[in-house]
This record gives C-alpha cells, sequence and structure tokens, in this order.
C-alpha cells in the first residue's frame, strides 16, 4: 500500500486528458487517456500509456496505429463521460459526433478537441496492467487555434470528474 505522503507527491506530476481513438478489422473505439508525451522531436515521436483489458489496447496492438487529441478546458462531463465512462464493447462512442477518418484510418473527432496525433506504432513496452504505445507520428493538426488543453487537475477541481473503477476498460 502506498503511504498517503507518496501519493501526494504522486498527484503533482501534471497530465492532460486526451481522447485516443483505433480502428482495426471495421471496428472503431476510443478512450480517455492522461498519459500522451512526445519522446522525440525529429522525427516527432509520441508514447500513450493504455490498460491492458480495454477495447482500444486490442484494437492498437492488431492494427499498430492509434490518433490522440487533446480535449479542450471548456468540454463538460457527459462528452467526458461518454468516452470514460462507458465501454465500446456495447456502446457507440462516437454515434451523433463530428468524426472523421485520419490518414491512417483512425477516428479523429473533431468535437472538443484542440489537435490531433495520428501515430503509427514503432514499439511496445509492456508495464504491468498497462502497455507504452510508442510511435512515429504521421499526420496531425490543429483544429482550435489558441484552445486551452484540459488537465487531469482541471477536471477534477473544477469540472469535479471522477475516475471510476470501469473506466480503465474503456
Amino acid at each position: 500500500m502506498l503511504s498517503r505522503e507518496l501519493m501526494d507527491g504522486l498527484g503533482y506530476i501534471t497530465y492532460g486528458l486526451y481522447i485516443v481513438t483505433s480502428s482495426w478489422e471495421g471496428k472503431d473505439n476510443a478512450m480517455i487517456v492522461n498519459t500522451v508525451f512526445q519522446v522525440t522531436a525529429e522525427p516527432p515521436r509520441v508514447a500513450i500509456s493504455v490498460n491492458k483489458e480495454s477495447l482500444t489496447h486490442k484494437l492498437i496492438e492488431k492494427s499498430r496505429v492509434f490518433a490522440a487529441m487533446p480535449l479542450a478546458q471548456d468540454t463538460d462531463l457527459p462528452f467526458i463521460g461518454r468516452f470514460g465512462f462507458r465501454t465500446g464493447r456495447n456502446f457507440d462512442k462516437f454515434a451523433g459526433l463530428s468524426v472523421r477518418r485520419g490518414s491512417l484510418g483512425c477516428p479523429i473527432v473533431q468535437d472538443h478537441t484542440i489537435s490531433f496525433l495520428e501515430v503509427k506504432v514503432e514499439q511496445t513496452v509492456d508495464v504491468g496492467t498497462h502497455t507504452l504505445f510508442i510511435g512515429k507520428v504521421e499526420d496531425g493538426a490543429c483544429m482550435i487555434s489558441g484552445g486551452v488543453p484540459l488537465t487531469y487537475e482541471y477536471y477534477h477541481k473544477v469540472i469535479k470528474g471522477k475516475a471510476p473503477k470501469g473506466a480503465t476498460h474503456s
């Protein structure tokens, strides 16, 4: 069990909230993650951390592609919940939204997202409950010029969002 002091210390690591999507054999899915980070500048590479039990993990593992989109700070809780509190195994997370297909075939959600990066996976790292997917950015664009990204801290303190146990199985 982690000590309260250690938990408090970990709480100061900054995160954003992102929609991560993938597609494989006609099945699309998306989930909320808080770990997307740039690992190299030239060529541009990013990494994401995804729970192994999620449907999105399976799709990324099979297709070897994903898209990551930072959410805008003014994103409401019901929209976040669509991707974070529901499983794509029995719910269409994209129904009624503005979504286009990226050059690698990933769904690009245009509602409440500031930009997108579409990535081809080059490497995976098993980190226990999660996998780090590391890949080369093949495409991307800004969708809201000057948009303010939603941070995990803002999500908890202002939006009052929670991370339910089942959210890791999106």
